[in-house]
Formats: structure tokens, sequence, C-alpha cells
């Protein structure tokens, strides 16, 4: 591996830090290097600013003079709450820039590298273009789509189940695989699950037993906005943000018990008797979240699939039959030709104690 690709694969990791808590912006890395030696790091603080080549700015000082910018993402060119980077990197003296990727963005798109080379930086504008494109691959989404990246994760028995007939599910999965699920969550900017879900397990959506204190914001899709307040997500909702995407039949009194917990009332709506899942997509992406993790249930996880909106699907598999009369993880698709099926390529499977885990990325992702 050469300089150029080592420093970038720094700052590609520094960049991961950032995911889930630094939305409406990317999750950005950067490295400065003079004379083969670091001198600055930075990645997007929680929030989203700074941004990750202010930080690494600071941290090498004058040392940034005729270095070298190992950067994620292109350097964004526009003011929004924060002056351009690529300002503070031309006015830090920088003498080249190495970007894995550049920017989707409409306001940036180019500008950021054209203004560097203006003021006589050299720049190499796609170091590592695939490398960038995953890393970002939530941002770019919702440029391209207006909408986040959507994954879908489902914990199962062999025979495709999440709980008996009584609705009994814990656990189905070890503490492994129940470890990693929680770090799922923490690199998403939101945990989405079905208003049935949120009834029958009053879960509380929260990242345990990491060590960290990061938690993704809530989401409940709920039609009638009809979940009890008085559960864990309505007593935590001030605490860790709860937000309910609710359709226009959702009652007064229980749209008012959710905003005095202290939840946010997202409006969406409905086609064929459930939140319309395109538009609930967009109403998040337009709220700024570039990255969902999904947990269900199988309403929910069935009306996304038939929308085409799942990016990724995540299964867990634990070693047990729970039989025909369990509950399925994915409700009915209504599908009549496999052709009509969104097809999913494996891009990784792995054992976890004594489960196993799949991870596939939908054909046109």
């Amino acid at each position: 591996m050469n300089a150029d690709a080592r420093f970038m694969a720094l700052a590609l990791t520094l960049g991961r830090r950032s995911e889930g808590r630094c939305w409406p912006n990317p999750a950005v890395g950067c490295v400065i290097v003079r004379e083969g030696r670091i001198v600055g790091r930075g990645w997007t603080q929680p929030g989203g600013r700074p941004h990750a080549e202010v930080v690494a700015l600071a941290e090498a000082g004058a040392a940034a003079r005729g270095a070298t910018a190992y950067v994620t993402l292109e350097p964004c060119a526009h003011h929004g709450k924060t002056p351009p980077c690529c300002d503070a990197l031309i006015a830090a003296g920088l003498a080249r820039v190495v970007a894995a990727t550049g920017d989707s963005d409409p306001r940036v798109a180019g500008q950021g590298f054209a203004r560097l080379e203006a003021a006589g930086i050299a720049v190499e504008r796609a170091a590592a273009p695939e490398a960038g494109a995953e890393a970002h691959r939530g941002f770019f989404r919702r440029n391209a789509a207006g909408r986040p990246w959507l994954t879908l994760k489902l914990a199962t028995s062999l025979d495709g189940r999440i709980a008996t007939a009584s609705g009994h599910s814990q656990w189905i999965t070890g503490p492994e695989a129940r470890r990693a699920v929680h770090g799922l969550r923490a690199r998403h900017d939101a945990i989405m699950v079905g208003a049935g879900t949120a009834r029958l397990d009053d879960p509380s959506l929260t990242v345990r037993g990491l060590g960290i204190a990061h938690d993704p914001v809530r989401i409940v899709v709920s039609r009638r906005a009809d979940i009890p307040p008085q559960g864990q997500l309505g007593q935590t909702a001030r605490a860790v943000p709860v937000w309910i995407c609710h359709g226009p039949e959702a009652g007064a009194a229980q749209r008012s018990a959710w905003e005095e917990a202290g939840a946010r009332l997202v409006p969406v709506p409905v086609t064929q008797g459930r939140v319309d899942p395109a538009a609930l997509l967009r109403a998040l992406g337009q709220a700024g979240l570039t990255s969902i993790f999904c947990e269900g249930g199988g309403t929910l996880a069935a009306s996304l699939l038939q929308a085409r909106v799942v990016d990724e699907f995540i299964g867990f598999t634990g070693g047990l039959a729970i039989g025909a009369e369990g509950r399925p993880a994915i409700g009915a698709l209504g599908l009549a030709d496999l052709t009509e099926a969104t097809r999913f390529r494996l891009m990784e499977s792995r054992a976890l104690g004594g489960d196993v885990m799949h991870r596939w990325r939908a054909e046109d992702g």
C-alpha cells in the first residue's frame, strides 16, 4: 500500500467515528500529512460541525502549511452554518488535497475542487471512489433520491419466524448477535419500528452494552399515533428523541399526548390504508436523516419491500425452528411471480456465537 492509500484508509476510518452522530452532514474524516508525518486528524463532530477539515487544521496549526490533506469527501464550497472548508484549507496554505470522491450536493459538486485548484493547490479528485461512495452512501442517497439509506434488520428462527404464536421472542438469537445489533444501531441516524412492534414489545430502542452514550433518533410509524405514551419510548422522549410518523387520521388526543411527552410529530400521507413508505422516507430525508435502521415488524417490513426502498438487508438467524404457527418476519407481499421480488446480493456472512449474520445489498444499491 502506497502512502496516499495508507493515509486515505486512515481518513476513512476516522470518518466512521461520526456515523449516526453528525446528520444532516456526512461523516467525513480528514488527515493532514507533512513530510510523511501526520500533523492533524479530524472527523465531523456531533451535530455536523465543526467539519472534519476544520478539526484537523486546528490540530495541525502552522504545520499545515505546505502539507497534504487526505479527506474522504470533496471539501464544501458553500456557506451554511459554518464557512466553506475549501476556504479554510486555502487559508492554511495546504499544498495538496487528496479526496476519496466528489460531493454530490449541488451546492458543492466540483466547486470545492475548483476553488482549491484556482488557489494553486494540487487536487486529486477521486483517489478512492468506491470506498468514498460506500462511506457516504446515506448522504449520497439523500442527495440523489431525497431519502435516507434504509437498512432492514430481522432476527429470525431457521424457518423465518420472529416470535411464537403467543408473541414470545426473547431470545431467538444469542448475546453476540444482540451486541452486534446495538453496534449497528449506533452507526445509524435513526432506528425505526412499526406501531405493532412498539405496542407488543414496549422497546427502548437505545444503544446498550457498548460503553457509549450516543442514541439514535427513535422512530415509530403509526398511522393513528395510537401507541401508549406511558411506555418506555414516551417516558424517555425528552432524553432521547422520539419521532411519531402518523397519517392524517391520527386523533388530536393522541397527537397531543405524544407532544406533551416530548416527541416530534411527522405527518405523512396514507395510501391503501397505511402510511405511504416512499412519502415517509422523503419526509425523514427532508428532516435531515441520512441513514435509518429498521427493526420491523412484519407489516412495516413488507410495506418497505413492496415500495422498493430497502437498500440493505441484515439478517440474524438463530439455530431453532418455531413452526408455521409462529409469527412471520415479513408480512404479505402479494407476489404472483418471483420476478416481482426485490433481489439482493450477498455482501457478508459470518458466525456470531451460535447464530449467523448475513448482510445483503439491493441489486440496484
